[in-house]
């Protein structure tokens, strides 16, 4: 599968995704961004997926920490329901291997986007023996100032970013390819009906970097491109845009920094395999040592009626 490559280990699935054959309108539209990073709690690896979830009924966030040895997991959940008011900065504790692990989170002038994922003001803080070892956010003063506690002394790692995006020909989320630089506009635009033959659009900031031209024939393909001297992969996998009905199947677009090895060149997806698996970036078991991260961005498009 044109996706993995030799010795990765498999993704664990999205804790709010659901995908399911029923077709997709926008009252059953349910947008999820996952982060899954690597944090260091007392003195131990673990892996932390945050979820953010947004539909026409609930707006929530969920933390999950997993144990150790992988087989047990420690969740926080918090609804911010926009009727809920009280809901958008609180406090919550809990025990993760015997250690307290307390939860803050100030939401109540945060902005939004289009995604369940607030863009600014607003900050979200994991806390473990004084130390601020999860900071989401850019109120990062009064994150501190707030828990008293202090910066942790290993920031926690960002290993990949899942997003689920509804529209009708345009999608578009935020990534950073790299933590020197600031966020990118990633924008992908598709016309799979009308006159003309299918084509696709991948933008960056605003510049259109790959264009895709008869895409019933190359509705699966990867290219590296540069953004801002910096060399990204790109796959796609639109087959289900094409030859099912709208809402039952979803374009899955990859983004990893970094150049393509020789292997995945061998095995790329210009063969037209299958692409069901799509988990391609390094997620480590809970451990002291320190991992490397491999940052990858999948971006899932629903296209609604």
């Amino acid at each position: 599968m044109f996706f993995d490559q030799p010795g990765r280990t498999s993704l664990p699935p999205p804790l709010a995704e659901k995908i399911t054959d029923d077709p997709v309108t926008v009252k059953t539209a349910q947008s999820t961004v996952t982060l899954a990073y690597q944090a260091n709690i007392a003195g131990f690896w673990h892996n932390v997926t945050v979820v953010w979830c947004k539909n026409l009924m609930n707006h929530s966030l969920c933390i999950t920490i997993d144990s150790l040895e992988g087989n047990f997991h420690y969740t926080c959940k918090v609804d911010l329901k926009p009727w809920h008011f009280w809901s958008k900065k609180g406090y919550k504790s809990f025990e993760v291997e015997s250690n307290r692990v307390d939860v803050y989170w100030d939401l109540r002038s945060a902005k939004f986007s289009s995604s369940p994922e607030p863009c600014s003001d607003y900050y979200v803080a994991l806390v473990s023996e004084e130390e601020v070892v999860l900071l989401l956010g850019d109120y990062k003063k009064k994150a501190y100032k707030r828990t008293k506690s202090r910066p942790a002394l290993v920031d926690a790692i960002l290993f990949y970013k899942k997003e689920n995006v509804f529209g009708k020909k345009s999608f578009s989320t935020r990534a950073r390819f790299d933590e020197r630089t600031k966020e990118h506009e990633i924008i992908v635009e598709g016309t799979t009906s009308g006159p003309r033959d299918p084509e696709m659009w991948i933008s960056v900031d605003g510049i259109v970097l790959i264009h895709v031209r008869n895409l019933h024939w190359k509705f699966r393909g990867n290219q590296t491109v540069m953004v801002n001297k910096l060399p990204v992969q790109v796959f796609w996998d639109v087959h289900d845009w094409l030859f099912k009905s709208p809402g039952t199947g979803h374009g899955l677009f990859i983004f990893k920094p970094g150049q393509a090895d020789c292997e995945s060149d061998r095995d790329g997806s210009s063969r037209g395999e299958n692409s069901d698996n799509s988990t391609g970036s390094r997620y480590y078991p809970a451990q002291t040592g320190f991992p490397t991260a491999e940052f990858c961005l999948f971006l899932y498009a629903w296209k609604i009626e």
